[in-house]
């Protein structure tokens, strides 16, 4: 930071986003604003800020203009801050020595129709941004080294995919699954549609060149008890049948599946003359028993309620598939489906469901205020089309019910310190920009465990995660970015341990010291969310370029 307030240089850079800001802003307003506030020596305007064009005009002024403080007002730091801070790098500034202000998201989009006011409030913005810029200091990025090797919860499609996808890339993977058995739910299918291939055949591939190869150590009947540590440094404990294990891992992949729900006290079920789709597998793959040749299938059971809001999505591809099972095994069999909505998504699932119809396959709409009522031999429906009410015959009923989170989602939520999400299941970083990655560096998640999925779909996640997963490792480090809680004042730290037990992250603890006990940041895994900085009533903590006399600065800009 230079010594004197005089010798900063900032310099500002307008975006007009199109005319995502611009249509909306007075840009010629807020450049002439911006050209008139403190230690600003430079304004420029640009039509896309984020295109080459605009990023080879920021490394033009820092050179030319002499820069030493970039701000660019533009849209939201979330999908371009790494963008400008690495063209400030590239042109010799410290990447840290530049701010982003918000003036799409904040100001254009929110007062599309209130030019005056948007435009007052950007003034507001970039006035504020220029007030921090101005005592922004150099960082450095910090570099930790990562162990090279990876650990896969869960041996289901999805987990034995990940699993697989990194050992052949000569990474060492360590494959922890519950059940006795890899293969998860795969055990239980049939055939899957739309191919009708064996589900048994998947299985058997997947499992051989899982067990069969040399990167890969298998434990099963087994589960995580224990994980500590950051992205690069997890010291895992592994129970087993034998004792615990105890592991080092440099990454982490999430694969553990999801269960299906089991409708006590719906529809009559009993297991027996009323099933679910799961155990229709079962008894398809058995062969049906003489004497079924009525069947009724009723979806949306236990889903799509208060208790249950989301569709799961692939309960009616399943009803579809078995259904046409069903005829192949006995061509006489009359299948009809109760369905609220049919979601086929997908080119050839909706061929199969034609192909359904086809095949005489009947479809009954339901409405949930009168839904299907199953009596010891026939299943009475309300036809909304023709306006009045059916009795089917059924020698079998048939449940769609929806795919849950794992019992044990909690409690592996608690030990990697990821969140779920009211439903039960895994909640990414981010839904397009971090869909397989968790908000904790060096954890990844794949399948169901997020959300359910059918086969094609968890073997295309358990990909991606392993993809993203070999990132880290590949490398053999990780690089943080410097924007992270340090102990600003060692003297004020009372050790009381407030803020290690709210960092979200697992990134402090308290040690012991010369001056007694005092925290310890472990800046690898830090975030620099700020929850220890905000409630540490003694102001021992502090956040990286968000510090108590930057904000300050910027209230004082935005008062004043």
């Amino acid at each position: 930071m230079p010594e004197k307030n005089e010798d900063i240089r900032i310099g500002v850079f307008l975006c007009h986003c199109g005319s995502n800001i611009a249509g909306y802003l007075n840009m010629e307003e807020l450049a002439e604003f911006a050209e008139k506030l403190p230690h600003v020596a430079f304004v420029q305007r640009n039509l896309y800020t984020c295109s080459e064009g605009g990023i080879n005009e920021i490394k033009k002024g820092i050179k030319e203009q002499n820069l030493n403080r970039v701000v660019v007002a533009s849209c939201t730091p979330r999908t371009h801050e790494p963008l400008f801070r690495s063209s400030c790098g590239e042109a010799g500034l410290n990447p840290y020595l530049f701010e982003m202000v918000n003036i799409r998201d904040q100001c254009s989009w929110v007062h599309m129709k209130e030019q005056e006011n948007g435009t007052n409030k950007a003034k507001d913005l970039i006035r504020m941004g220029v007030a921090k810029a101005a005592l922004l200091e150099p960082q450095e990025a910090i570099m930790s080294e990562v162990e090279v090797r990876a650990l896969v919860i869960g041996g289901g499609i999805a987990g034995m995919t990940a699993a697989l996808a990194l050992a052949n890339r000569g990474f060492e993977v360590v494959l922890v699954e519950k059940e006795e058995a890899l293969g998860g739910m795969l055990n239980r299918l049939n055939r899957l549609g739309p191919t009708m291939m064996p589900a048994s055949d998947l299985t058997a591939e997947k499992v051989r060149a899982v067990t069969g190869h040399p990167k890969i150590t298998v434990f099963t009947h087994a589960r995580v008890s224990e994980a500590q540590g950051f992205i690069g440094k997890y010291k895992v404990d592994i129970e087993t049948e034998s004792g615990v294990k105890k592991v080092d891992i440099g990454v982490i992949i999430v694969a553990t599946g999801a269960r299906a729900f089991v409708p006590k006290g719906l529809y009559n079920y009993d297991g027996k003359r009323v099933v679910t789709q799961l155990e229709m597998e079962t008894l398809l793959k058995d062969g049906l028993a003489p004497g079924i040749n009525n069947v009724v299938m009723i979806q949306c059971v236990g889903s799509r309620n208060n208790e249950r809001p989301y569709c799961s999505r692939i309960c009616c591809q399943t009803a579809v598939k078995n259904a046409m099972l069903i005829r192949e095994q006995n061509p006489a069999a009359r299948v009809s489906i109760l369905y609220r909505d049919m979601q086929m998504y997908g080119v050839e699932n909706e061929e199969m469901f034609r192909d359904s119809k086809a095949r005489g396959i009947r479809y009954m709409n339901y409405s949930p205020d009168r839904p299907p009522e199953v009596e010891p031999d026939k299943v009475r429906v309300y036809h909304a089309l023709l306006g009045r009410e059916m009795e089917l015959p059924a020698d079998l009923v048939v449940l769609s019910t929806p795919v849950v989170s794992q019992e044990d989602a909690e409690v592996i939520s608690r030990l990697l310190r990821v969140p779920i999400d009211e439903n039960g299941f895994f909640l990414e970083g981010h839904v397009k920009l971090k869909p397989l990655d968790f908000a904790t560096d060096g954890v990844y998640l794949c399948g169901s465990a997020r959300f359910p999925s059918n086969i094609r779909e968890a073997v295309a996640q358990g990909l991606g995660a392993a993809s993203r997963a070999s990132i880290p490792l590949s490398k053999g480090s990780v690089v943080v970015e410097p924007i992270i809680s340090v102990l600003a004042n060692e003297d004020a730290c009372r050790g009381c341990g407030l803020c290690v037990a709210l960092c979200p992250y697992g990134a402090l603890e308290i040690q012991r010291t010369e001056k007694g006990r005092k925290v310890h940041v472990i800046d690898v895994a830090c975030k620099g969310c700020g929850v220890c900085a905000a409630t540490c009533y003694q102001h021992a903590l502090s956040i990286n370029s968000f510090t108590d006399q930057q904000i300050r600065s910027q209230l004082e800009a935005y008062l004043g």
